[in-house]
Order: C-alpha cells, then sequence, then structure tokens
C-alpha cells in the first residue's frame, strides 16, 4: 500500500512525513524527487496478541509513504508531479488550516476549502487532457479500422470526459471489471482514493466548524477528511517512552495520533482488512482485500499456500480475548475450519493448511 503525500508549500506535509515515518530528510527542499519511506499500521488488536503469545518476533503490517514534490507553478507545468502521483495507490493531501505570521502561505491567506478546491481542479484538469487526447487518437484509429475494443473504448473516454466536465473524479464512476482493465495502464489521478488531512493548531483539533465546511466535498467527491497538528505530533514524537506519549495523549484528550487515524482510513479507503497469524514464534499483521477469500489471503503470506491451498483454520480476535487460550476456544467449538469459499474477515486469525 504506498501512499502519495502532497499538497502547497509551507502546509507541514514534510513535518509530517518526518514525523509518521521516522525518516529525516536531509536533502535541500529544491530537491523535486520523491522521498519513500515507510510506517508500521498501529493496530490495538496486535498489541494484544503479543501479550497473549509472547512470540520470539512480531511483525506489524506497514504503509508505505511517499512525500511527493510541492504542489507549484514549476512542478506542475513539467508535469513531473503527475507521473509520481500516479505510481501511488492513494493520495495524502496536506492542506494547511494553523495561522502563523511567521510562515508565509502561497496564496496570501490561509483558506483551506480554497486551497483544496484548488488542488483538485488541478489534479482533474490532468486527467481531462489526458482523456481529450486519448479520444482523439480513438477517434483516427476507429475511422481506419472498425475495431470493436477501441470503439468500446471511445465510448468510455466519452463518459470519463463527460464526468470531468462536470468537476468530478474518476473514482466516482462505476466500471466493469473489463472497463477497469482498459484502463489500467493509464496515468489517471483522480480514479484514486483521496485522504485529506488538515493541518491545524493545537487548539482546533475538535473543531467540528472546520470539518463540516469539508462535509459537501466528502459526499459529492468520495473523500474522507481528518484534523492533524504537526506541531503537536512533533511534541509527541520528542517523547522518549510509550508511556509517556499514552499521557501525553490522555491529558490533552486525544484518542489516536496522526498516524493512526491516518492509516484507519487509508484502509478503509483502498478497502483492506487486517489479518493475523499467531504462534510463539512469531505474531504477524497481514492486509488483504475486503471479501477476499480464505486463498487469497493465503497468498498474501506466500504464493505456495495459496497454490497449495487445503483448508483455513480459523478463530476470532474478539472470541480469543474473551476465551484468552486457544485451548478454550478449543474446548468452545470456537476454532473453525473452512475451505476455498470462506471470505476473511477484519480481524480474523488464520491458519493455512497446504499442500505443494
Amino acid at each position: 500500500m504506498k501512499i502519495g503525500i502532497i499538497g502547497l508549500a509551507q502546509t507541514g506535509k514534510k513535518t509530517l512525513f518526518q514525523i509518521l515515518t521516522g525518516h529525516e530528510i536531509t536533502e535541500p527542499s529544491k530537491t523535486f524527487k520523491p522521498v519513500p519511506g515507510s510506517a508500521d499500521i498501529l493496530d490495538s488488536r496486535f498489541n494484544q496478541l503479543v501479550k497473549i503469545y509472547e512470540p520470539k518476533k512480531n511483525v506489524r503490517a506497514k504503509i508505505e509513504l511517499v512525500l511527493l514534490p510541492k504542489l507549484e507553478i514549476k512542478t506542475i507545468s513539467q508535469n513531473d508531479i503527475f507521473k509520481d502521483i500516479a505510481d501511488m495507490d492513494a493520495i495524502c493531501h496536506i492542506i494547511r488550516a494553523f495561522k502563523d505570521d511567521a510562515i508565509y502561505h502561497d496564496q496570501g491567506s490561509v483558506d483551506p476549502l480554497r486551497d483544496f478546491e484548488m488542488v483538485n481542479a488541478e489534479l482533474i484538469m490532468h486527467d481531462q487532457i489526458f482523456v481529450e487526447k486519448r479520444i482523439e487518437r480513438l477517434e483516427t484509429m476507429v475511422k481506419k479500422i472498425k475495431d470493436k475494443d477501441q470503439q468500446k473504448e471511445l465510448l468510455l473516454m466519452n463518459r470519463l470526459k463527460e464526468n470531468l466536465e462536470n468537476e468530478k473524479p474518476l473514482r466516482l464512476i462505476e466500471l466493469t471489471d473489463d472497463e477497469e482493465k482498459m484502463i489500467k495502464s493509464y496515468p489517471f489521478i483522480t480514479r484514486k482514493k483521496l485522504v485529506i488531512a488538515v493541518n491545524v493548531s493545537e487548539n482546533d483539533l475538535e473543531n467540528k466548524t472546520l470539518v463540516s465546511s469539508f462535509n459537501k466535498s466528502n459526499k459529492t467527491l468520495d473523500i474522507k477528511v481528518m484534523l492533524v497538528s504537526a506541531k503537536l505530533e512533533s511534541e509527541i514524537a520528542m517523547l522518549d517512552t510509550k508511556e509517556e506519549k499514552d499521557e501525553f495523549l490522555r491529558d490533552l484528550g486525544i484518542k489516536e495520533t496522526a498516524l493512526e487515524n491516518l492509516t484507519k482510513l487509508c484502509l478503509k479507503s483502498l478497502n483492506l482488512i487486517s489479518f493475523f497469524t499467531v504462534g510463539k514464534d512469531e505474531v504477524r499483521q497481514w492486509l488483504v482485500r475486503k471479501q477476499a477469500k480464505a486463498p487469497t489471503a493465503a497468498g498474501v503470506i506466500h504464493s505456495d499456500l495459496e497454490r497449495g491451498f487445503i483448508r483455513a483454520q480459523v478463530f476470532k480476535y474478539s472470541e480469543l480475548i474473551e476465551s484468552r487460550s486457544e485451548a478454550e476456544l478449543k474446548k468452545n467449538g470456537q476454532i473453525y475450519v473452512h475451505g476455498k469459499d470462506y471470505i476473511v474477515e477484519d480481524g480474523d486469525i488464520l491458519n493455512i493448511r497446504f499442500s505443494v
């Protein structure tokens, strides 16, 4: 799962990226290159499983974060930023809502909704230009040879064009499997899921008015919105121990850190769920698409497990926590055996039986 972090200059995206990934950026800000990093997905269920099994090794699932060049005239005109975004699974757009006279704003004033709409318009325009060029080419080819596949694609492109002309992102359009295949290799930006992280001052973390200002966009553009204070997250990151961090969060009445909130929204946007494998040797968290069947989940662990899948031994996280041991689950008949048609649920603990 690769999430591209974008935003205008002076929005705090570099600070947030460093906090989320622990990756300190030493290159000058004038370097127009993506900066890769990764962060553990924080899940309280994983913590509980580690406590129960006390494994020799524990491995969280990770989220790949890529800090993309700031959106400004140079990067937009050169089109480089869009090439970088096209390689992402989803986009996290950092928007500035904090006021600080010592930090300039590109537009001369702080207006988060205006900045969002401006960037969103650029992303839609990028896709619209691509679609229009593709239509021109397809129309020329169809005149020469009556190819059914090209005719189908031309119809689809005109449908996409109409959607974009109405200033709507392509992620709002439902496509068939065949249509998805048609555009799979195309660099569409607005087809990707979008998470908006509004960077606020500490006092605005509970600002419901600010969140509601995005409500209309939430419904019509299919986006997820969160509030985050990069300044506050920096202070949390400087604390030495988890206990100190937890106490600091409790004192401020904050339930989740930026990373916890961001990963939760990204997983939801990308339709991903977590499942676990457990034991004394290792406890590990895995990610799989919602509605995935057991062999697909097995393939996430290793291709051999999917190829030679026989059955999946499954027990539920909630039932394990209630029983406190696998022995009790077995006694209660709560260890289930499923075949190839079983649809994996969020929080499932799997043990795959296979033969290759």
